[in-house]
């Protein structure tokens, strides 16, 4: 690639945080690797100053719900920029900004117009709001030129939706989109941070802490959550849960568990954290908790498994392909409270199964999940949409 003007990719999401969580590690890695790169989304104080040494940084204020204001400026907002840019290549995820960038990377005539498919946030929704969010999403998969689905059964659910065709969809690797590293899981002493954190949030050292990172918001499966930590909690004194992640507006928690959370002494709710701070929390969990109804793959489950941590999850696409049943983790029914007391009960009582399925995920995110691996996975599926020859293996150690 050096003797040839370097590829031009933009990358979009809607906010800042989604940008961090599933995008910056693998644009930074394929700056490394000769591409010019520019990313656009509604930045948060701070992002610009961390990123600017390896891209083009463009502040895009949006909404993360709906708004008509929105839906009406920003495909041609987009659609300006990128004509000024002249992008060889659009790579877009995040429900809103994919819809928006498909429409504008049309009109704009971009040739290459990439949708990073990260869940679909209909199959949650019923009725004539399901069948609108289908059509947006469906809009999104026919104005892209090519689409990446998180994981198998997420893409073979999309082909069977009848959103797009099976030639136009694939999954880069194992699937997901930037991984676990390792090396971070494993540069810091996890006892003595398990007993800082806990002091931090007044937490017992011999607590047995079940914990979530995320989104605090109703398909994330919170609300069934609270319900099952508190009724665990009647049989069992010592448990803690701890809700690590921002309170989602857009799809709130009810009123009432909200308020249960709140008022309980043994839920601790950390707020937003900045991504760098993952894997320090996570070691004050015994458990991992993810309870979700719809994932596109479960990044926070590699991490977990990158950690060690012995894993309940839903028996949905994406988690339910991160983690294999009843050796690296558990799978639950979604949206049910019985099944998650019964995963969280077992846990609790059964130290040598806990023990085990947490020393098979962390083999599993060695083999699978390790962020050089997936990094190297997108770099070379990337050369091969632009129809790059991807000559030599790169790696990208963070």
């Amino acid at each position: 690639m050096e003797d040839k003007r370097p590829i031009k990719i933009c990358a979009l999401t809607t906010i800042s945080k989604t940008m961090d969580w599933f995008i910056v590690d693998s644009m930074r890695n394929l700056s490394k690797n000769g591409y010019e790169v520019t990313l656009v989304c509604n930045m948060d104080v701070g992002f610009v100053e961390c990123n600017s040494d390896y891209a083009k940084c463009i502040n895009l204020p949006m909404s993360r719900g709906v708004s008509i204001n929105d839906l009406i400026k920003m495909p041609f907002t987009l659609r300006k920029i990128f004509k000024k840019n002249q992008f060889d290549l659009i790579y877009y995820t995040s429900p809103n900004v994919s819809f928006y960038a498909s429409i504008g990377g049309f009109l704009a005539g971009i040739k290459t117009r990439l949708y990073s498919q990260c869940g679909l946030r209909y199959v949650a929704f019923s009725g004539i709001k399901r069948k609108i969010f289908w059509l947006i999403e469906k809009t999104t998969c026919s104005l892209s030129t090519t689409i990446r689905s998180q994981s198998p059964l997420n893409m073979q659910f999309a082909v069977d939706e009848k959103l797009c065709p099976a030639d136009k969809i694939s999954v880069v690797g194992m699937g997901g989109t930037t991984g676990v590293s390792l090396s971070q899981c494993d540069n810091f002493d996890h006892e003595e941070t398990k007993i800082k954190f806990r002091k931090k949030y007044g937490i017992p050292e011999n607590a047995f802490v079940y914990g979530y990172v995320g989104r605090i918001n109703a398909d994330k499966g919170i609300n069934e959550l609270i319900t099952a930590f508190s009724m665990l909690q009647e049989k069992y004194s010592n448990i803690y849960l701890a809700l690590v992640g921002m309170l989602d507006d857009a799809n709130p928690v009810k009123d009432e568990n909200l308020h249960v959370a709140q008022s309980n002494a043994h839920i601790i709710m950390t707020g937003n954290i900045p991504p760098v701070q993952v894997y320090p929390h996570m070691a004050m969990f015994d458990v991992l908790t993810h309870p979700t109804y719809r994932e596109g793959f479960g990044k926070v489950l590699q991490e977990a498994m990158g950690m060690s941590l012995p894993i309940i999850t839903t028996d949905v696409p994406g988690p339910s392909e991160v983690v294999e049943r009843n050796k690296s983790g558990i799978l639950v029914k979604a949206q049910n409270i019985e099944s998650l007391f019964e995963g969280m009960e077992h846990l609790y009582k059964d130290e040598e199964f806990r023990n085990a399925i947490a020393i098979e995920g962390r083999k599993r995110a060695e083999k699978y999940f390790d962020r050089p691996i997936m990094l190297n996975n997108i770099r070379k599926d990337l050369n091969h949409v632009m129809g790059v020859e991807n000559e030599e293996e790169t790696t990208y150690a963070v």
